[in-house]
């Protein structure tokens, strides 16, 4: 199975001359949401996982239309919110326009965040 790790090792790394310093942070200016333009068209998978239920083969085969499955979350309960598999938020389930979407109320903050 491979890690993030070894998916990256094929990515092509930009070689930058040794004498290239990175500005110190007090010197950094502050950046707007334009300054992201580059990554805009980058792909993310976002997944809103409602809850989980763990079933066994046969029960699976048995599903049908009209079937319920009990999952492991209570009503009214937060949901999870997925960026590329990593946890980043919680939220609601809101209707929009006759539509089913998504509201963060929760912003998950890793220590491994890359920063």
């Amino acid at each position: 199975m491979a890690t993030d790790t070894d998916a990256r090792s094929d990515l092509p790394l930009e070689e930058f001359a040794p004498s290239t310093a990175l500005a110190p942070l007090d010197e950094v200016e502050d950046k707007s949401a334009t300054d992201l333009a580059p990554v805009f068209d980058v792909p993310v998978n976002i997944s809103a996982v409602l809850g989980k239920a763990h079933i066994s083969v046969s029960q699976l085969l048995k599903l049908g239309q009209g079937s319920v499955l009990e999952l492991d979350r209570k009503v009214g309960e937060a949901i999870d919110i997925f960026v590329n598999n990593r946890l980043v938020a919680r939220g609601e389930v809101v209707v929009v326009d006759e539509r089913l979407g998504v509201t963060m109320t929760e912003i998950i903050k890793t220590e491994d965040n890359g920063a």
